[in-house]
């Protein structure tokens, strides 16, 4: 049940932190120069791009990004989102390394914020509050407590400095992320940075969390086919978010499950995504296979609003559009709505937009199917990334779409490949066919 127990204190001064993230950007920059020189001493022409985006590198930036938690780590998962449609395959590839679960803090700053934040007594609130905890993240970890009058609670703790280190943390990887060879030569991930610090400051304050999971609490409550836990305000605070403790396993159990089981929980999350788009106008956007679990009484626990992003009417109607434009299938449509969206930069060639478009298409093909869609024998995802070749080839016109656009992209792809590990076979008209 509970994950490895490996506590290493989190760096919650800035000046410890740019320390540490400049020494990651050192070594990286050394072993970069490094591999330069001797292929110049070879007579040969240095290559920056493949010098940097080096299996050492990658090991460097997600083994640092990991080490110091908060917006270092997240930032690292927010950009490994999109493979080789926002930022270039290697660079995700390296990114894609920072996992969900994080070290934990040792007791003795977990005794710190618990006492900041509910005062010195705050343990005979308690009739038992377990020091390990069952979840750890990039933010920070979960621990389950019984309170005094029989209660059982999962309480999230916030690592300590995480929010005040957000500005200091996404400055400080901005600038490693520019460092020669890393991006492409013109790409301008400053829009990117922003939107980040803003959706970082929004995680970091759990009251605002708390209020997203009882939106969606109330949202589905009707809903025989989830369950979200109830929040405790009482134990809350901006750095604390208390809620109710369902008792539940993995969603991994359920990957051997009958076929019409899997295909059940497949349908729902896929049928969730939907109607977060075009109905709630609110999507959780972080597809962690760790945020779904099976409850006792089969209906699937959603878990970890943080990342809730409101969605504007307009994007709504837009997405609605480009649907329609995906199921007909209609490729002049397509472009439209995707130029709306921001999928194109102005200045990208006609052939360029025409490719992205094509891609579109194919991925979109499950959609348009009227048989079961076989997601376990997919070769989707592997078939895009050959197809995409030719994107990777031209990094003069690299473009990083709309926050929002990599955020639903995020949500979407997770979804994609937990059906595939679920093994799902669904006909995806009828889900998607209510909302065109």
């Amino acid at each position: 049940m509970y994950p490895p127990y490996d506590p290493r204190p989190v760096p919650h001064r800035a000046f410890i932190r740019n320390l540490r993230i400049s020494g990651v950007a050192g070594g990286i920059l050394g072993a970069t120069l490094g591999s330069a020189a001797t292929t110049l001493l070879r007579g040969q022409r240095p290559d920056l791009a493949k010098a940097a985006l080096t299996p050492a590198n990658a090991l460097r930036l997600a083994g640092g990004l990991g080490e110091l938690r908060g917006a270092a780590m997240k930032l690292g998962q927010m950009l490994s989102m999109e493979n080789g449609v926002a930022l270039p395959p290697e660079l995700t590839a390296i990114l894609g390394q920072l996992q969900a679960n994080a070290p934990a803090m040792p007791p003795a700053q977990l005794k710190t914020m618990l006492t900041q934040e509910w005062g010195a007594g705050w343990h005979r609130l308690f009739q038992r509050f377990e020091v390990r905890p069952i979840a750890a993240a990039s933010i920070g970890q979960v621990h389950r407590a019984v309170t005094r009058d029989g209660r059982t609670l999962a309480i999230k703790v916030q690592f300590p400095g995480i929010a005040q280190s957000i500005d200091s943390d996404i400055a400080t990887l901005g600038r490693i992320l520019r460092m020669p060879g890393l991006l492409p030569r013109g790409l301008d991930i400053a829009p990117l940075l922003t939107e980040a610090r803003s959706q970082l400051h929004d995680e970091a304050d759990y009251q605002r969390e708390a209020a997203a999971l009882k939106a969606f609490r109330t949202a589905l409550s009707g809903d025989s086919a989830f369950h979200v836990p109830a929040p405790c305000p009482e134990f809350s605070t901006s750095r604390i978010l208390a809620m109710e403790f369902i008792e539940s396993q993995p969603i991994d159990a359920a990957f051997h499950a009958p076929q019409a089981q899997r295909n059940r929980i497949a349908s729902d999350l896929i049928a969730l995504v939907l109607r977060e788009i075009f109905a709630l106008g609110r999507m959780q956007t972080d597809p962690n296979f760790a945020n779904y679990r099976l409850g006792s009484d089969s209906r699937i626990v959603l878990l970890d609003f943080g990342a809730t992003r409101t969605i504007a009417p307009e994007i709504t109607a837009e997405y609605r559009a480009l649907l329609r434009a995906f199921l007909t299938p209609d490729s002049s449509a397509i472009w439209q709505h995707m130029t709306k969206l921001g999928y194109f930069r102005a200045d990208q060639p006609q052939e360029r937009q025409a490719l992205i478009v094509q891609l579109a298409l194919q991925a979109s093909a499950p959609l348009r199917q009227s048989a079961p869609y076989d997601f376990a024998h997919s070769t989707l995802i592997e078939d895009l990334a050959r197809a995409g070749h030719e994107l990777g080839n031209a990094r003069e016109f690299w473009h990083v779409p709309p926050a929002d656009l990599l955020f639903l992209h995020r949500k979407i792809g997770g979804m994609f490949l937990l059906a595939q590990r679920l093994g799902a076979q669904i006909a995806l008209p009828p889900l998607l066919e209510p909302w065109a």
